[in-house]
């Protein structure tokens, strides 16, 4: 499973008072780290204004700047699973439908 945050060192204008991009990266890893032990995954940060040379990921931060996407964006894959304030509800369930099994 690979999780993908977009996002930016600048918290966007509409995401005032919300964390920022990193921080949200990385209390998502923390969350699902807990959510689902010994379950492998990725999870990778993503400046959309400074992307790696990976075309995907280029395409993807491109389509948050377009797009006026509120950051950060998450991805699971290819879909987008949350924008701006993300909500672990959501995420966590398209983790279980992919075979994730939450810890006890």
């Amino acid at each position: 499973m690979e999780i993908t945050v977009y996002g930016a060192d600048q918290i966007c204008a509409g995401c005032v008072n919300l964390p920022s991009s990193k921080d949200t990266y990385e209390w998502l890893e923390a969350a699902i780290s807990r959510k689902f032990p010994d379950q492998p995954f990725t999870i990778e940060y993503v400046d959309i204004f400074s992307p790696p040379d990976d075309e995907l990921k280029k395409e993807m931060a491109a389509r948050v700047i377009e797009d006026d996407l509120f950051y950060p964006v998450v991805f699971i894959g290819n879909e987008m699973v949350a924008e701006g304030n993300p909500r672990l509800k959501p995420i966590f369930a398209k983790m279980e439908k992919h075979g994730y099994t939450p810890g006890v």
